[in-house]
């Protein structure tokens, strides 16, 4: 089973260690332009924080940034002044699953000899509200 959860909202951009200092150094100057880059191109999402990761800059947004909003965020990194637009590399949404594996369910139907399955279970889980989202592996 896999699951989407809050983690979409974060977008992390994979560049140099020279590059983020210089980017975290003025990380509010920088959410401000972004933000208001954003705006000018009528988009909903707006960057909330700018921190490191190991080997780049994970930006945290309001919502889920849609190609256009992230193609806004490189091409303004890419043109800062002292930053090496060489090695800055496309930003991406973090890409988290979760499993969840059953492994059986020794259990029979309510007043019946028949087991229950896993495509009762499936039919189940979807439609039971908290598992919108949810993609099942079999």
């Amino acid at each position: 089973m896999t699951t989407k959860g809050l983690s979409r909202k974060q977008i992390i951009i994979y560049m140099g260690s020279n590059n983020i200092e210089r980017v975290i150094a003025k990380a509010n100057t920088n959410i401000v332009n972004i933000n208001r880059l954003l705006k000018e191109f009528k988009l909903e999402v707006s960057v909330d924080f700018i921190c490191l990761d190991n080997k780049g800059l994970l930006l945290t947004t309001n919502k889920v940034a849609a190609s256009s909003s992230l193609n806004i965020i490189e091409k303004y990194l890419k043109e800062l002044n002292n930053v090496d637009s060489n090695k800055v590399m496309s930003p991406r949404l973090l890409q988290f699953k979760s499993y969840l594996k059953i492994l059986g369910v020794p259990y029979f139907i309510e007043d019946t000899n028949t087991l229950i399955l896993s495509n009762i279970i499936e039919c189940i889980i979807k439609s039971i509200h908290i598992f919108n989202d949810i993609v099942l592996a079999h």
